[in-house]
C-alpha cells in the first residue's frame, strides 16, 4: 500500500530544486512548490506549507544543503558564516518542534567536515537526501510496530495530521493505520478538526480518503462524548517533541489523553527517534504561540470583537504517565 499523494518534501534532482506540497491551500488546492531559496523555505515553515515534526527534520535539512549550494562560490570562511546564519533563522521559525533543529545540526556537521565550500555543498545534499530516505523507512517501522498493537477490527481517534503530510510519504501515527490496514485489519479513523487551523478536516481526511481508508471528521470537543458512548476504541498521535517527562503535540492533545484515560482506552504516541529530547523535561520548552487572527478571523468574517485577546497556543504537554505506549521504529513500550 503506498499512500495516494507525493512525497510532502524531496529533492527534484532533474530540475535541482527542493520541491514540497504547499499544504495551507489543501484540500481545495493540491499545488507543489518548487524553490532553490532557503529564504523560501523559511517563510514555508512559518506559514505551515511544510509542517508535521518528521517532515520539519528534513526541510531543516534541505534548508542547510539550500543555503550551501547558494553560498558555494564564496571563500570558505564566508561560507560557513553564511550558511550557519541561515541554520540559525530556520531554527528560529518554529521554537516548540524539536525534529527541525534536529535535521539542520544534522547537516551542519556532516558538510563541516568539507574542506572546500564546493565539496561541502554536495556533502550537504547528500545528507538531507539521506534524512529524507530514513525517514520513509522509520515511518514504515513506526507503522508495523504499531499495526501490531491494534486489534482486528477498531475505531482510531487521531488529532491533527501525523500522517504522509506530516512526514515525507507514510506518516507516524497514521503510518500505524495504514500498516494495519495493509495488514487486512479493518480500521476505521475519527478525525477531530484540529481547531483554529483545521489540521484534520483538511489534512488528515484528505490524505485518509485519497488512500481509500475509512475516516469521519467530528469537532474537538466531541472525541470525549464518542469515548462515553464506546464508539472509540484507541487513540493515536504524532509528537513534535517527548521529553524525559511530557508528550509535546498539537494543542488538544492532552485533553483527549485525560479523557482516554478516564474512559480506560489506549493513548499511543507514535514517532521516530529525532522527536526524543530526553535532556530536556517540560518546563525548559518554549510552547509556540501564533498569531490572534487564526481565532479571530475565518474567510474574511470576524469571530472575536475587536480588543479580546486570545491565547493560541499551537502545542500542550501531556505528561507521559497518560501514555499507554510511546511506538517508535525500534518498537513500542510505556514511557
Amino acid at each position: 500500500m503506498k499512500p495516494a499523494t507525493d512525497r510532502t518534501i524531496t529533492w527534484d534532482e532533474e530540475a535541482g530544486c527542493l520541491r514540497f506540497i504547499e499544504q495551507t491551500l489543501l484540500p481545495e488546492r493540491y499545488e507543489i512548490v518548487r524553490t532553490t531559496e532557503v529564504e523560501r523555505l523559511a517563510t514555508a515553515i512559518r506559514r505551515l506549507e511544510v509542517r508535521g515534526a518528521p517532515a520539519l527534520g528534513v526541510a531543516g535539512a534541505y534548508g542547510v544543503a539550500l543555503s550551501a549550494r547558494s553560498h558555494a562560490g564564496t571563500g570558505y570562511d564566508e561560507f560557513m558564516e553564511s550558511v550557519r546564519r541561515d541554520a540559525a533563522m530556520l531554527n528560529a521559525t518554529r521554537p516548540t518542534a524539536v525534529n527541525l533543529g534536529w535535521g539542520i545540526d544534522r547537516v551542519l556537521g556532516a558538510l563541516s567536515g568539507e574542506e572546500t565550500p564546493e565539496a561541502a555543498a554536495r556533502r550537504a545534499l547528500e545528507e538531507a537526501r539521506a534524512i529524507e530516505e530514513e525517514d520513509v523507512r522509520l515511518c514504515h517501522a513506526i507503522g508495523d510496530h504499531g499495526a501490531a498493537l491494534l486489534p482486528d477490527r477498531c475505531t482510531v481517534l487521531t488529532h491533527c495530521n501525523a500522517g504522509a503530510l506530516a512526514c515525507v510519504e507514510w506518516g507516524t501515527a497514521l503510518g500505524v493505520v495504514r500498516s494495519a490496514v495493509a495488514m487486512g485489519k479493518e480500521i476505521k479513523v475519527i478525525s477531530c478538526e484540529t481547531r483554529p487551523l483545521n489540521q484534520g478536516s483538511r489534512l488528515t481526511a484528505f490524505e485518509l480518503a485519497r488512500d481509500g481508508i475509512g475516516v469521519e471528521t467530528i469537532t474537538d470537543s466531541t472525541a470525549a462524548y464518542l469515548m462515553r458512548k464506546k464508539v472509540i476504541d484507541t487513540v493515536i498521535v504524532g509528537a513534535d517533541r517527548i521529553t524525559r517527562d511530557a508528550v509535546f503535540n498539537k494543542i488538544g492533545t492532552y485533553m483527549h489523553a485525560v479523557c482516554a484515560c478516564h474512559h480506560d482506552i489506549p493513548f499511543y504516541v507514535a514517532a521516530p527517534y529525532s522527536t526524543l529530547d530526553l535532556q530536556r523535561s517540560e518546563d525548559d520548552i518554549t510552547v509556540e504561540e501564533r498569531a490572534r487572527e487564526e481565532l479571530a478571523e475565518c474567510g474574511g468574517r470576524k469571530l472575536m470583537p475587536d480588543g479580546v485577546r486570545a491565547r493560541n497556543y499551537a502545542f500542550d504537554a501531556t505528561p507521559l504517565d497518560l501514555v499507554t505506549a510511546i511506538i517508535t521504529e525500534q518498537g513500542a513500550g510505556k514511557p
